[in-house]
């Protein structure tokens, strides 16, 4: 030991050690001009459902790995608290009201694959610029960002149109219509709402018929006639549609193609994998970016029978620790191929867990710890602050641990400046590079201020102030739980954004993060001297940012998200559309 502290003390042997501590990461960046990227994308995850994360009972070792060999971000934040939005940020590095990807009424996501809206054309993803630094681009598993706009196969809005390279998965999102023994779940509310204006019309044509042959009623039989033509016209008008949910919605695709029309669930999770797997094979020898896109943890949580019954936390936690297994083989699969330090590996979920998802006593939705609210939800924090973990050996310090305001939009600048790329001068970005922050070669984030929409309705405000680092959060806009004080909107199964089912504030709540990360205490001008102050500055921020807006068609309008089944994708002659080409393989 006395030799070892005489070597420490060696006026040349420790500027050499402290040399090669600091060299390392340096030549390794400036040696790896294009590394990989692999992007993993949970779907509706919590950040209270991952162990490196604070929960003790769900088994996450894969994920709580990569945040041990790297960076692991604790105020990393949704652009939006629904599934379309936060994913056309991700993709975009911009707000999506800036693509006219969310919602000015309540239909807040892309609701058909048969619908108009989507990803505008003139959207430039991360992809396409990877795309054009010569890497190999693959998305895997869910789009959810629209597939036609004029006709069956424009593929307007496809992954292929928008930077991909390859595509393999859902242009859908997972839903539990999908599952034939689960209950279901789009639109339910309007379905039933449907299915009982049928029932009526049918009842009141009856009773009208029998009336007349029992001579108790005097009606014409072509009034007769007209009646029942209207209620078979008012049935098929919207069993057309949500009558085969399953066919029109629950597809598989492999680039322009169909490869399960309905999909057969029971391998859908062993195809991603293997195709995860076998982009990285397949494109080892050259840059790539594979983005992993997981059906896992949405609803109807689609867990093999190797997983079933294995968690404390039911389905929900079953379906969880699979998708942390195919983390690992994800991992693994880099490691096998000799990958692992020339690849960026990072891992979030695309908003918060969904609290009123459940099934009799069935919790089927995630749960997001200390922090209030859920899915759907665009200003608390339990509905937009997710899990957030960079790996990148001999480049990102392994342990590190950042408190900082990140955003899922930060993933476009990063990756397009490590790909040797440059971000459109045309358009406001609102992603900052990351890169500074993770590697520690700075101290704050560049964001300032970050805004938090329900919609197209602004909802809170996060003022970042640096000097005394601070984190101020005003709420604008706060949806009214069901029950009162339960902390979701249990009664109707999704928050609103706005109407009768939300409470504005004038003065706005206030809450400092640090302090009271739950939220659960706001602040006043009685008991913050400051309270007037933050106000004033956030509110001055608001007037700024709205002046960046600019009007772009709604792609969420009524129009542009209802069925249209010249729209529709299908594997054989509309309407039979049916298809099984990876069973005929």
């Amino acid at each position: 030991s006395s030799f070892l502290l005489l070597c420490f003390r060696s006026p040349l042997v420790t500027p050499l050690i402290f040399g090669l501590l600091l060299q390392a990461p340096l030549t390794q960046l400036s040696t790896i001009t294009q590394p990989n990227f692999v992007l993993l994308l949970a779907d509706d995850l919590g950040i209270g459902d991952v162990g490196c994360y604070g929960n003790d009972t769900i088994r996450t070792p894969n994920i709580d790995r990569l945040a041990k060999e790297g960076v692991k971000l604790t105020q990393h934040i949704a652009a939006a608290p629904l599934c379309t939005p936060s994913r056309a940020a991700f993709l975009t590095g911009r707000y999506p009201l800036r693509s006219g990807m969310d919602a000015i009424n309540n239909y807040r996501v892309i609701f058909w694959n048969a619908a108009s809206g989507g990803l505008p054309p003139n959207e430039t993803t991360f992809a396409k610029i990877l795309q054009q630094q010569g890497y190999s681009t693959g998305l895997i598993g869910k789009w959810h960002q629209g597939v036609n706009c004029e006709s069956r196969n424009d593929h307007c809005h496809h992954p292929l149109k928008h930077g991909f390279d390859y595509f393999y998965g859902m242009p859908f999102t997972l839903i539990s219509d999908c599952q034939p023994t689960e209950t279901p779940e789009m639109d339910r509310a309007f379905r039933r709402k449907l299915w009982l204006s049928t029932q009526m019309i049918g009842l009141i044509t009856l009773t009208a018929v029998l009336g007349r042959l029992t001579g108790l009623i005097s009606v014409h039989w072509k009034t007769l006639t007209c009646l029942a033509g209207f209620s078979l016209l008012f049935f098929v008008s919207w069993f057309s549609s949500y009558g085969f949910i399953r066919y029109w919605n629950c597809i598989m695709m492999r680039n322009h193609g169909i490869t399960e029309q309905p999909m057969v669930t029971d391998r859908t999770t062993s195809l991603i994998l293997r195709e995860s797997i076998s982009f990285i094979e397949r494109n080892k020898h050259k840059p790539f970016l594979l983005f992993l896109s997981f059906l896992h943890s949405h609803t109807p949580l689609l867990t093999t029978e190797k997983f079933l019954g294995r968690s404390r936390h039911g389905l929900y936690g079953d379906n969880v620790e699979e998708m942390d297994w195919m983390v690992g083989q994800v991992l693994d699969a880099i490691d096998k191929e000799g990958l692992k330090d020339t690849t960026l590996i990072y891992f979030a979920s695309d908003h918060g867990g969904w609290l009123e998802r459940q099934e009799g006593k069935r919790q089927l939705g995630g749960w997001n710890g200390i922090y209030k609210g859920g899915k759907a939800m665009g200003g608390w924090e339990g509905g937009i602050r997710v899990p957030g973990i960079f790996r990148w050996p001999g480049v990102l310090p392994a342990g590190t641990v950042i408190d900082e305001p990140t955003s899922l939009m930060d993933i476009y600048p990063t990756v397009v400046h490590l790909a040797g790329g440059a971000v459109p001068q045309d358009r406001v970005i609102d992603g900052r590079d990351l890169l500074p922050l993770l590697r520690g070669t700075v101290a704050h984030s560049e964001h300032e201020f970050l805004f938090h929409y329900c919609g197209v309705h602004l909802h809170a405000v996060r003022w970042h102030q640096k000097d005394t680092g601070a984190v101020w959060k005003a709420h604008y806009v706060t949806p009214i739980f069901s029950p009162p004080g339960a902390g979701a909107c249990y009664g109707t199964g999704f928050c609103p954004c706005f109407g009768e089912g939300v409470t504005h504030h004038e003065p706005p709540l206030l809450s400092e993060l640090l302090q009271d990360p739950s939220e659960a205490k706001p602040l006043s001008a009685d008991t913050e001297p400051l309270f007037d102050t933050v106000i004033r500055k956030i509110g001055r921020a608001i007037e700024e940012h709205r002046r960046t807006l600019t009007p772009v068609p709604q792609q969420l309008s009524v129009s542009n998200v209802v069925w249209k089944p010249w729209l529709q994708p299908c594997c054989g002659m509309f309407p039979f559309c049916w298809c099984d080409k990876e069973g005929d393989n």
